[in-house]
């Protein structure tokens, strides 16, 4: 298929009305977007879109909620003798709470947004789930030493 030219439903040659490939942030990104990505079914060239399904509404909210979690087990880690061993989030933590929350909260929120515009890119995707699934096990780390400080044997 030469440039400027698309196949509709029906197989007819139709010009292409656009001048230029969707943009990665546009107008339409905020106000009125219908796009939703290969409509027609061919996935080979990857979309940016701006209209999600519930499936990755939940899975980016899970994200958002073990990053919460790793937070809330970081502090209550410290508040029983721990150290931060991550530099940046140890002067976070001096800088205070609210300024740890609202900073780390910010940049995952971040990393979400770049997801949720890149969804349909192959890469982005296994970036979730690499992602989620080691804030899975973070979490699984944080719950161990939890259960070690409330005096269960859960470690060696």
């Amino acid at each position: 298929m030469s440039k400027g030219w698309f196949e509709d439903a029906q197989g007819n040659r139709r010009p292409d009305r656009r001048k230029r490939p969707t943009p990665f942030l546009s107008r339409y990104s905020w106000f009125g977007g219908k796009r939703r990505g290969a409509e027609d079914g061919n996935r080979d060239h990857p979309s940016y879109v701006d209209i999600y399904s519930f499936r990755g509404w939940a899975l980016l909210n899970t994200f958002l909620l073990l990053n919460l979690l790793d937070g809330h087990f970081t502090v209550i880690y410290l508040q029983r003798g721990g150290a931060e061993a991550n530099p940046i989030a140890s002067g976070l933590l001096e800088a205070g709470l609210g300024t740890f929350f609202l900073v780390k909260s910010l940049v995952i929120g971040l990393g979400i947004l770049l997801f949720c515009v890149l969804k349909n890119f192959p890469n982005a995707r296994l970036g979730v789930l690499i992602s989620l699934f080691f804030y899975q096990g973070l979490l699984l780390y944080h719950f161990l030493l939890y259960g070690n400080f409330m005096g269960m044997k859960m470690l060696p």
